[in-house]
């Protein structure tokens, strides 16, 4: 799982410019947004972590705005668990680029809705 983690985690983490890295361990990777919500907390943007038996990428705006899954292929769809999770169990290089561009799918999407600075 340590080989699938490191290549998810390299997903977010090339977009950390923009994010505040809450969490980055062995086993877990956690952005936030800067942008503060009523409650005083950050808005949540994603994380990567190995569980038991998969690695799981949670990209928040998935359930914020599900509109822009509709362009994701069929395999990668097969990967959600829910609204905003997708789980790995090796290492997939087609679906770990097209995941790559929707990571910045889902940075415009922040951006848009005033969660990331211009």
């Amino acid at each position: 799982m340590q080989e699938v983690f490191t290549a998810l985690r390299a997903l977010l983490a090339k977009q950390a410019q923009h994010l505040v890295v809450k969490t980055d361990s062995a086993t877990e990777y956690y952005c936030n947004t800067a942008f503060m919500q009523k409650n005083k907390k950050p808005v949540f943007f994603g994380a990567v972590s190995i569980k038991k038996s998969y690695v799981s990428v949670h990209l928040m705006a998935s359930y914020l705005e599900p509109k822009i899954l509709q362009d994701l292929s069929p395999a990668l769809l097969k990967r959600m668990q829910g609204k905003a999770c997708f789980n790995f169990k090796k290492l997939e290089p087609e679906l770990f680029d097209e995941l790559d561009a929707y990571v910045v799918q889902c940075l415009y999407y922040y951006r848009q809705s005033g969660y990331l600075k211009p």
